[in-house]
């Protein structure tokens, strides 16, 4: 049944903080079932990357969480995940392990973390990745992980210059050369099935067509372009209130028109693969874009259970449920007024995103990037005007190619 439309509390400014979701469940609605989870191995890292939303940003709980994990805390976690599996009937579920920077944890920690979860998730199929920043990824470490088939997503902003510029070590060094080596080591024969992909930042400073190069040195089966994490209240590198002025749009649509112009095309680019997909009617796969309903859950060092982690972009606690998996199981978790509402599709969305025609796709963005001090997330992401120069680009080339096989077929 579909939900209704959920509107802010009268009485708090700031939404969703009191979406009543008893209300919700009272109408037959019914939230989705958590699939994927970000298991947190160590709460620190060896960088200090300029833009990081952990360390640099408005949240800034890490200093008083446990370095690492307890393992009585990881096999908490891999029964209740298993128990939340069965009892919602789920065939499998995705764990990623990460940080801070996961490989900070050690051997001994990852390797009982893989067999606990397996061990404890029995015939639920478990898909079981890592991001990592890679400097600590030598040939022992590759074994480990190949020996639990833990598929890797590694973090590099383009070619030397351009990562070294904000992916540094606290002294200042760059890291580029550490991970490049970690790449070609992950990218041998017997491990390459273990690469994922790439994960970059935009930094407006670098030439995104030589950041493309960059990464497409690694030949990635993937790469994610990310937008630097910021909101209305604490904006984001250049992006100004003039909404005329698309810097990132133009970032990226030089990326795009290479990428699309390209057959066959060097790797795939999930953030433009995607809105593709939701312009051919398809849904979403990513929580950037589109409207489909989201069923990620984070686990802390101390085993708090939090929403999507780059929330700690917005303000103080913002990731926050009060739930811990030492004291609750995950269902409670579905029941947490900004857990429900990032599963309403369309009537998750403020009036103004609910009024534009490119809603389905956008999907109001990222929500992290929704935030307005004072009305909360009820807003258009802080990017709006980027989005939507980007969209409307690939919508355009995507129809005229449409358009142009069409008439081939007549």
């Amino acid at each position: 049944m579909d939900a209704p439309a959920v509107t802010p509390h009268p009485h708090r400014t700031e939404w969703p903080d009191t979406v009543d979701v008893d209300a919700l469940l009272s109408t037959g609605w019914r939230p989705l079932p958590f699939r994927e989870y970000v298991l947190k191995l160590h709460s620190r890292c060896n960088l200090a990357c300029s833009y990081c939303y952990v360390y640099r940003m408005a949240d800034q709980s890490w200093r008083s969480a446990p370095r690492v994990i307890e393992r009585a805390t990881v096999d908490r976690v891999a029964r209740r995940i298993a128990d939340h599996a069965r009892w919602h009937g789920l065939d499998g579920v995705r764990v990623v392990l990460h940080g801070g920077e996961p490989l900070l944890a050690g051997a001994d920690l990852i390797d009982h973390t893989a067999a606990r979860l397996r061990a404890e998730l029995g015939p639920v199929r478990l898909d079981l990745r890592m991001q990592t920043n890679g400097v600590l990824l030598d040939d022992a470490m590759i074994d480990l992980l190949d020996r639990h088939r833990i598929r890797v997503g590694v973090s590099l902003d383009g070619g030397r210059a351009d990562n070294d510029r904000r992916r540094v070590h606290a002294d200042g060094r760059g890291s580029h050369d550490l991970v490049a080596d970690a790449l070609r080591r992950l990218r041998a024969p017997r491990t390459r099935r273990l690469f994922s992909g790439l994960l970059c930042t935009i930094d407006l400073e670098s030439d995104p067509e030589e950041v493309y190069d960059g990464l497409l040195e690694f030949d990635p089966p993937r790469v994610d372009f990310l937008l630097p994490h910021g909101n209305w209240t604490d904006r984001p590198p250049r992006r100004t209130a003039d909404p005329s002025r698309t810097p990132y749009a133009d970032w990226l649509l030089a990326v795009f028109d290479r990428w699309y112009g390209r057959t066959p095309r060097a790797t795939e680019v999930r953030f433009f693969q995607e809105i593709m997909n939701l312009l051919l009617g398809g849904a979403s796969r990513s929580e950037t874009v589109g409207v489909s309903p989201v069923a990620l859950l984070v686990v802390n060092t101390d085993g708090a259970l939090e929403q999507v982690d780059t929330l700690r972009s917005a303000y103080p606690g913002a990731p926050a449920t009060g739930l811990n998996v030492h004291t609750s199981d995950l269902d409670a978790a579905l029941r947490h007024p900004a857990v429900a509402v990032r599963q309403l599709g369309l009537d998750s969305l403020g009036g103004e995103c609910r009024a534009c025609s490119l809603r389905s796709v956008c999907g109001g963005g990222y929500y992290p990037h929704r935030y307005r001090a004072g009305t909360g997330f009820a807003n258009p992401s802080v990017y709006c005007p980027d989005l939507m120069a980007v969209i409307r680009h690939i919508r355009d080339r995507v129809r005229a190619d449409v358009e142009l096989l069409k008439g081939r077929g007549r």
